[in-house]
């Protein structure tokens, strides 16, 4: 192994400027995966805080998840989960059961129900005679459109609206909150503000005179019992139950209580929760939050590593290629292979190590950036604790392990045949085959739909590019036989020597010319395959709506999840359609709900649950005011209650239409199955199914209408109203991160792809330093070179621009086809600037790091 050691020290002293561009490419491999590490393990231990209930001992609250179980292929059964962001309740008939539990002290019911404070509803203290004249833009545009052409909005507006979280008195204890002032509510018209809300005792909030003030949150009103369960509509159960330990009980003994007590009660499916799990009973939406982004960030994790695969690849493989005569010298000599490998492998450890350290050094300050990026996006709950414990950061010394042993591995690969080296019809089968491949999985995405259509193009996009490193020596040299002529006719000398150095040398072409490829097509399908799906889902909201208004309804902006029932709202604001379609001139009007369900399916025999966006819509008030584009059956059947409209790519893939049955989970938890009465062809713009807007209110929390879209002329008399609303669109759960998460990716691996550009070019501009300098000894000209290396930068950018266009091509063409029945989409915007890049890149690493500096010989002439 000495001599070994001594092979490997030799040169690395000699190839330093080679290993540059390997130590530049590991390093940051490194940095983007213990970046990804140290964020995902922060949300994998990250929990909501726990405040409303911080005095209670432990917590019942309803299975806040749906379940749905299959067989796969061959296997064993599979258990699939989602989690659901309304609340399901605890009956009430469990209050009653544990507080027979030995050690139990107390069991105090908690409810929640919004409360807002403003608008013209008779709760509120605000009247509407104290409005002023100032422009308004309820839906996000300044200006009216009428007969008298666009104009400023300056129309009767609503006051400013205040919204408020209810709660009994008794569930303040369950915080630990007390009285800091007056005392606690009675009447039912008598609450207790919390201490930061700005209230006075004796004032009038929300309808309600306030009685006593409380710490606690700024939001909170508290209300006395009976008003409180009046409010939050829904008898016959609560929100949570919160359970006190007599003293002297351990937390955990009454936990354990509590479970035999529920179970022997027949209350299985109730859970109880201590410790930091009693903070996802206050936020139902943080964990959800949090597993969505775990799930985004293992794939980015995923993709980064392959194409860290392909880059350290070809960086590796070019640098030990640039080197083979040296070894061939070292066998003639008497190396054996065995120390011939050892020292590639100790300079490729030195190499990839120190890097590696360095790139897990740099991991930290950017994980710290990607979790700024989340939270200043407003993409991480407030009540999401992340916590960053010490031992944590031990994770960017593992993702540097890899990184190291991926380098390794690919020095082993390289050299485990000697004497073969282009492998050549091993590596031409296996990059036909990659294409092949590349090519199925494309196909395959024009049967998929949605994220299963993005997930096949993104496979087959890495597939293809793939298949292309592996036959890079024979499509250079296939490109050089198109370009070789005109660069020889038109180019002069410096065409004709580019032609001759690329035909000698098809496999340095290859490997330069393959980071090319890869940054024009993992861009390109990112960033198109993102327009592609909004542009679309743009055009289709255009055209779906056909009201003249819009309005801010009573549940804009509301939270969900604090209660249900239609008494589960006071003070309210806003305006609803039934209120609307009474006035002058309103020829129909539809609350417009949102919400979600959750669909099971499976895939391949595995069980899969999606949450899908959805809308609640009134069918009377939907010819005028919105048009999903009816294709089959009719959406006046709405009006019945357990009725759903499905969206036609969604009909196609369950096999259904009208007069056909889908089962459907609430976000509430409750199952349904419902009857189609309607196929329409907006999906992407108003979601996979529309129900009727009783049906969804009765499963949310908060079932007041998020708009109201009016039609006719007469809607120009509702407050608040703006003629030429927005265009109606679902989002997504997860959308608005998935957004920054794919921003991310392409950041990430853009920058990772120009960085193997600039590399490759760098260290092929280093192993033919002496056929520059023999160039100029035998009496080339510097200007003439410099041109040379020019022509071939053009050459190599617009042979990568092409390939990786067709690479990009096939994958998006099946993407967008199953996606909009059309052709992909990419900003001009966006393709320049991808242009721009590589050919920015390839001029700067075959002109200025291409070798010709560090070539010694003539003057320009």
């Amino acid at each position: 192994m000495s001599a070994a050691r001594l092979l490997a020290t030799r040169a690395l002293r000699v190839h330093r400027r080679e290993w540059a561009a390997v130590f530049a490419a590991v390093a940051l491999v490194s940095l983007l995966l213990g970046a990804l590490a140290v964020t995902a393990g922060s949300l994998g231990l990250g929990h909501a805080r726990v405040e409303r209930y911080a005095a209670a001992d432990v917590v019942v609250a309803g299975d806040q998840r749906v379940r749905h179980t299959s067989r796969p292929w061959g296997g064993e059964p599979t258990t699939a989960t989602a989690p659901l962001t309304e609340r399901v309740g605890v009956p009430a008939k469990a209050a009653e059961l544990l507080r027979g539990v030995a050690g139990v002290r107390e069991v105090v019911p908690d409810d929640g129900f919004p409360v807002r404070d403003g608008g013209d509803s008779r709760d509120s203290q605000h009247s509407r005679d104290s409005r002023d004249s100032r422009p308004v833009r309820a839906e996000g545009a300044p200006v009216v459109r009428d007969a008298q052409g666009p104009r400023p909005v300056r129309a009767e507006a609503a006051p400013a609206v205040r919204e408020y979280s209810g709660r009994s008195w008794d569930a303040a204890r369950l915080g630990g909150y007390g009285l800091t002032a007056g005392r606690a509510p009675g009447a039912a018209g008598e609450v207790v503000a919390g201490g930061g809300s700005g209230a006075r005792v004796g004032q009038e909030l929300a309808g309600y005179r306030v009685v006593g003030l409380a710490d606690g949150p700024s939001t909170a009103l508290y209300f006395g019992a009976a008003e409180a369960r009046r409010l939050a509509g829904h008898p016959g159960r609560h929100d949570a139950l919160g359970v006190l330990a007599a003293p002297g009980v351990p937390v955990d003994t009454l936990h354990a209580r509590v479970r035999e007590a529920l179970d022997a009660g027949g209350l299985r499916e109730l859970r109880a929760f201590t410790g930091d799990g009693r903070g996802g009973v206050e936020d139902l939406r943080a964990l959800p939050a949090r597993n969505g982004l775990l799930q985004l960030l293992a794939a980015v994790a995923g993709t980064v590593l392959l194409v860290a695969a392909l880059v350290l690849t070809s960086l590796v493989a070019q640098a030990l290629h640039q080197r083979a005569g040296e070894r061939e010298l070292l066998y003639a000599v008497g190396a054996s292979p065995r120390q011939v490998r050892a020292a590639a492998g100790r300079e490729v450890s030195r190499v990839a190590g120190a890097a590696a350290v360095l790139g897990a050094l740099g991991a930290v300050p950017a994980a710290l950036a990607l979790r700024a990026a989340l939270e200043a996006r407003g993409l991480l709950p407030g009540t999401l604790e992340l916590p960053l414990p010490s031992w944590l950061f031990g994770a960017v010394l593992v993702t540097a392990a890899l990184t190291l042993g991926l380098a390794r591995g690919v020095v082993a690969c390289a050299l485990a045949r000697r004497g073969r080296a282009s492998g050549g019809g091993v590596r031409r089968g296996f990059g036909i085959a990659l294409l092949a491949v590349g090519a199925g999985a494309s196909g395959t995405a024009t049967l998929q739909s949605g994220e299963a259509a993005g997930a096949a193009a993104g496979a087959a996009t890495v597939t293809l590019v793939a298949g292309c490193a592996l036959l890079g020596p024979w499509i250079a040299a296939a490109a050089m036989r198109v370009a070789g002529p005109p660069l020889k006719r038109f180019g002069g000398v410096p065409g004709r020597l580019a032609a001759a150095g690329a035909t000698a040398h098809s496999r340095r072409l290859g490997a330069a010319l393959v980071p090319a490829v890869l940054v024009t097509a993992f861009a390109t399908v990112q960033l198109a395959a993102g327009a592609t799906a909004e542009r679309a889902a743009e055009h289709q909201a255009r055209a779906a709506m056909t009201a003249d208004f819009g309005v801010a309804g009573p549940g804009a902006g509301a939270s969900s999840g604090a209660g249900s029932g239609a008494e589960g709202v006071t003070g309210r604001a806003g305006i609803t359609a039934a209120e609307v379609r009474g006035l002058p001139g309103v020829t129909a009007a539809t609350d417009v709900l949102r919400s979600s369900v959750v669909l099971a399916r499976t895939e391949a025999g595995e069980p899969r649950l999606d949450r899908l966006p959805v809308l609640g819509v009134d069918a009377a008030g939907l010819p005028g005011a919105l048009d999903p584009g009816t294709v089959a059956g009719d959406l006046a059947g709405l009006a019945r209650p357990g009725t759903v409209a499905v969206g036609a790519d969604r009909a196609d893939s369950l096999e259904v239409g009208p007069g056909s049955t889908v089962e459907l989970w609430f976000d509430d938890g409750a199952r349904r199955r419902l009857t189609v009465v309607a196929v329409y062809e907006r999906s992407l713009a108003l979601g996979e199914f529309l129900l009727p807007a009783p049906e969804l209110a009765a499963h949310m929390g908060d079932p007041r209408p998020a708009r109201v879209l009016v039609a006719g002329p007469g809607g120009a008399a509702v407050p608040g109203a703006l003629a030429g609303p927005e265009p109606e669109r679902v989002v997504a759960d997860g959308a608005a991160a998935g957004s920054l998460v794919s921003a991310v990716v392409v950041a990430a691996v853009g920058a990772l792809t120009v960085l193997c550009v600039l590399s490759t070019l760098a260290l092929v501009g280093a192993g033919r330093r002496d056929e520059l300098r023999l160039l100029q000894r035998v009496g080339a000209a510097r200007r003439g070179l410099r041109a040379m290396l020019r022509l071939e930068a053009l050459f190599l950018a617009v042979t990568g621009l092409l390939l990786g266009t067709v690479v990009a091509a096939l994958p998006l063409a099946a993407f967008a086809w199953a996606l909009t029945g059309g052709l992909p989409y990419l900003p001009p915007w966006q393709a320049g600037l991808i242009a721009g890049t590589v050919l920015v890149t390839t001029y700067a690493g075959t002109v200025w790091l291409g070798g010709l500096g560090t070539a010694e010989g003539g003057k320009g002439a």
